[in-house]
């Protein structure tokens, strides 16, 4: 599926966490030269996990415009379009972003990535994601395509560090065919533990799983910071998962801008 440009305008803007926004957008073609109006954007489209290329008017060396990529946070049949945006001190794009209200417009490149979920008979699923890295599964998880190839099971773990970042919680509870875990590394309350609640970081409530869990017969999804998954892939070499069930998406090796 082949990229194209579009304008967006934002039909709501709204507060996740204390640090984390989501923002949502129709799409449409930008008007083409007149010589060339071949060149009209399709409607826009996506499949589940893919991401948008945002323009950031301006931001760049000597006033050049810059390019940011956020996955997209919804599933591809419904509108707007919702991205899931971490505010990062100082990061052009999430600043740009931040400021933006029902109305405003900005340019934006779409769709990219081959980070999509793949359906295969009598597999099961697992996503792994820290912060904003759950935007994809969110979008995998709730669109059309899944549900009409679910895989036996679905497990969702979110790690963060404290639960005033958790993001979705509500949700993915109302999800029947998921097991939906939350780690959280440092509560802020001491007193925190939720129904589904772990205290702790991702990784190590995900080594903690015995023998019971369906290691080689899972295919798992891995989305957010680049430590996490390194230690979840070493886990699993050491369960014997083979490369190729495991799929993965690094948001940031280091703090994000």
């Amino acid at each position: 599926m082949p990229a194209f440009e579009y304008l967006c305008e934002v039909k709501s803007f709204r507060m996740l966490t204390p640090t984390v926004f989501e923002i949502a957008f129709d799409a449409k073609s930008p008007p083409p030269p007149e010589a060339t109006p071949e060149k009209v954007s399709p409607p826009y489209a996506f499949e589940a996990g893919q991401f948008i290329s945002v323009i950031i008017p301006g931001a760049g060396p000597k006033g050049r415009d810059l390019r940011r990529a956020y996955s997209i946070a919804s599933a591809p049949e419904t509108r707007p379009v919702e991205l899931c945006v971490k505010l990062v001190e100082g990061g052009p794009g999430t600043n740009y972003l931040y400021t933006l209200r029902p109305g405003d417009v900005f340019r934006g490149f779409a769709p990219y990535g081959d980070f999509v979920f793949e359906p295969k008979a009598g597999r099961h699923a697992c996503f792994i994601a820290t912060g904003t890295g759950i935007a994809p599964f969110r979008s995998m998880i709730l669109s059309e395509s899944y549900q009409m190839a679910k895989p036996l099971s679905t497990t969702c773990l979110l790690g963060v560090r404290d639960e005033n970042e958790l993001l979705y919680v509500d949700e993915f509870d109302s999800l029947p065919w998921v097991k939906w875990v939350t780690a959280v590394s440092r509560p802020a309350d001491p007193s925190w533990n939720p129904k589904h609640g772990f205290r702790g970081r991702v990784t190590d409530y995900f080594r903690a799983q015995g023998d019971d869990f369906p290691w080689l017969e899972t295919e798992y999804y891995l989305c957010g910071a680049g430590p996490m998954i390194d230690e979840i892939k070493q886990i699993l070499a050491g369960r014997g998962v083979l490369k190729e069930s495991i799929h993965q998406e690094v948001y940031y090796k280091t703090p994000t801008k």
